[in-house]
């Protein structure tokens, strides 16, 4: 068994612990490469079928060619997808830019709030109709008490502080010193009643594993991650006035593959292209210890 295959193996492993600790769990599919990766082995998983409803979080800044990827997605591979939205922060106009605040207040409103509420049954969701292909408002409002998450630890330094099962309060708040220790792939999986937990099965691969794991199953991604002619790709994907390109001419999961194996992107982080890392006060890992993915 190759590196590749082990990481697989302890991927579909930990699915299925969680499928069977939790009593009402949901993925969070946020479109990107990850998370693509982690529907893809949770379809490897269960045989080809998702036995639970994968959520969206839609900031309504997503770049288009994202949602055309998710709806094509969820029609394709009949999968239960769920989207949810601060719609109230959308009508009030507090967005960035063009809006009343700044970036980081914009994440924590649409991104933040916006997942908490989705995943709590507080705010709305919205079910796709895989025979209609439209989003009817979902009247089933319990809430996830596991979510399913494809972070990575390599990918930005408060995911590294991560577990596989990791506990965040009723409230969805993430207190970094009280993880439980996980040796010799021994998981808890046992919490008080009212955790919220995150599950997090791709916490050890890198970012040229899962593009090996890519080309090597064909997996579809949406191709912003592709040079389409001039230059330039997208490595993380975002909300678009928040998300920029890297210079790259690659054009397929192999060219990607060369590419991070050559060193050539090793002096750019992963998400130097996503605006609210960068920013004052605690950029990403304030939002996620509030509650963000």
């Amino acid at each position: 068994m190759n590196h590749l295959e082990r990481l697989e193996a302890r991927s579909v492993h930990i699915l299925r612990e969680a499928y069977g600790a939790f009593d009402h769990l949901a993925m969070l599919w946020s479109i990107g490469k990850d998370s693509t990766v982690l529907l893809w082995l949770a379809r490897k998983a269960f045989f080809g079928h998702v036995p639970f409803p994968l959520v969206h979080i839609d900031t309504s800044f997503k770049i288009p060619e994202m949602i055309a990827y998710r709806d094509r997605l969820a029609a394709e591979w009949d999968l239960t997808l769920i989207y949810g939205q601060n719609v109230e922060a959308l009508d009030a106009g507090q967005t960035f830019p063009g809006g009343a605040v700044d970036r980081l207040t914009c994440c924590k409103l649409l991104k933040t709030d916006a997942l908490k509420r989705t995943l709590s049954g507080e705010g709305p969701r919205f079910r796709f109709d895989r025979t209609e292909r439209q989003y009817r408002l979902d009247t089933d409002i319990q809430p996830y008490t596991g979510v399913i998450v494809g972070v990575r630890a390599d990918e930005e330094g408060s995911r590294s502080k991560e577990r596989y099962f990791s506990p965040r309060s009723e409230t969805h708040v993430w207190d970094i010193a009280e993880q439980p220790p996980e040796f010799w792939n021994q998981y808890k999986t046992d919490f008080a009643p009212g955790t919220h937990v995150r599950i997090h099965p791709l916490l050890d691969w890198t970012e040229l594993n899962v593009w090996e794991y890519i080309e090597r199953e064909r997996i579809p991604v949406v191709d912003l991650y592709f040079d389409r002619g001039d230059g330039t790709r997208y490595r993380s994907l975002g909300c678009g006035p928040c998300t920029k390109p890297v210079m790259s001419t690659a054009r397929t999961p192999a060219d990607i593959v060369v590419e991070l194996r050559s060193g050539h992107l090793s002096h750019v982080a992963e998400r130097a292209g996503r605006a609210q890392d960068l920013d004052d006060g605690g950029g990403l890992e304030t939002l996620r210890r509030d509650g963000y993915m």
